[in-house]
């Protein structure tokens, strides 16, 4: 689950983190009031007017302007609140701007020059451990970095079983090139943004970029943060957080289903029990010469009303040209998927336009194609995987 900016640096404050504070509002009234009661609370002369939106590279899109004066607060709020940003991250229709994080100005002059750093934890698949990347590239792409500058960005691994050691917060300052107070606040915020990530069982939080202040401060200006799904039910004031309005719509009805849906490109709709057969069942259809619209599982229990509900979260999609149902009948009966489709198929109507190849293999696989073939339906069944493949290829041809 994706956070916004504001919503990350409320976790982060609250495990000890420091940031660049901020309100958040959606008008441009409440834009203005943000703005004059961070004045009272921090002394910022200038604000940052930042678009809350789940997509990077927002300032590259309009998306981040600096204000002056109250009068350029209302002006640029009212520019941001309700445009539609387009960055490197977003369609070519972008998003829309539902808020604003007015934010406090912390580029401020002083004894030292401000420094921006790159910085986030996340898993090492490979290893499985966790890993600290940052780099002294702060406020670029991490992807440019990569391929420009590689030997800029470094690596820490943490051993899970032990979390960060001290030592290796130094060394992530170190590196870093920072001493005196930069780097024991450096070493501050490294610890507290590792506690901040394991507790909040993160799987990814992203810094870009951490700054060292005029003063030497160290303090986030911006966060990436990525929920665990799976751990949600340990932190329902973070799964309140949720902004359904950021989501693929279909993928969020899919959800309120108790359907795993996840929204694709392609041109034919997969309808699978089992996140590996649904796998299989994209590569299957690769092979035939198409491209999956969908990853869908309906589970165990694809009676004819979740079948139904399948159905509609695919049909919505009016790329797909043909629908692959693919069932193991393990611990549902493929006679009774069988009855579920063909019981679907009836209610919809003429809803359903497009051909459709079900392949059931399992338990009553027999029962259920004899249902399939004998129903009357523009249905087509099969046994074998390439005979499913050949006839997806076929109503593509």
């Amino acid at each position: 689950m994706n956070l916004h900016e504001y919503q990350g640096k409320e976790i982060l404050n609250s495990f000890g983190v420091r940031i660049q504070r901020g309100i958040v509002a959606s008008t441009t009234e409440e834009a203005v009031e943000a703005a004059k009661k961070l004045t009272e609370e921090t002394g910022t002369g200038w604000h940052v007017i930042k678009a809350q939106v789940h997509a990077g590279g927002r300032g590259k899109g309009g998306g981040v302007k600096l204000a002056k004066n109250l009068q350029e607060v209302e002006k640029i709020a009212g520019e941001i609140i309700g445009m539609q940003l387009v960055t490197p991250q977003t369609s070519a229709e972008g998003k829309k701007v539902n808020q604003v994080l007015v934010a406090e100005d912390v580029y401020y002059p002083g004894d030292n020059e401000p420094e921006e750093y790159y910085m986030s934890v996340l898993l090492n698949r490979a290893t499985g451990r966790n890993m600290i990347m940052y780099s002294t590239e702060g406020g670029m792409d991490i992807e440019t970095v990569a391929d420009e500058t590689p030997h800029l960005i470094f690596t820490e691994e943490i051993d899970p079983t032990v979390g960060i050691l001290p030592f290796q917060a130094r060394k992530i300052a170190f590196n870093l090139g920072l001493s005196g107070a930069a780097f024991k606040e450096m070493t501050k915020f490294v610890t507290a943004l590792y506690t901040a990530y394991e507790k909040s069982d993160s799987s990814l939080f992203e810094i870009n970029p951490v700054l060292k202040t005029s003063d030497d401060k160290i303090l986030a200006v911006d966060s990436k943060v990525t929920l665990d799904d799976n751990a949600l039910f340990r932190h329902k004031d973070y799964a309140a957080m949720r902004d359904e309005r950021e989501e693929n719509a279909t993928e969020v009805e899919a959800r309120k289903a108790g359907l795993s849906y996840v929204d694709l490109d392609g041109n034919v709709g997969c309808m699978v029990n089992g996140a590996g057969l649904a796998m299989a069942t994209m590569d299957l259809i690769k092979h035939a010469g198409g491209e999956p619209a969908n990853f869908l599982d309906v589970g165990g229990t694809a009676d004819a009303k979740r079948v139904e509900e399948a159905f509609r979260l695919i049909l919505k999609d009016d790329k797909v040209e043909a629908i692959l149902i693919n069932i193991f009948g393990g611990i549902v009966r493929c006679d009774r998927v069988a009855q579920g489709v063909v019981d679907a198929y009836k209610n919809m109507g003429d809803a359903i336009n497009v051909p459709i190849i079900v392949r059931l293999q399992g338990t009553n696989a027999d029962v259920a194609k004899e249902l399939i073939d004998n129903s009357g339906l523009n249905v087509e069944s099969a046994v074998q995987f390439k005979e499913a493949a050949d006839k997806v290829h076929q109503v593509l041809s």
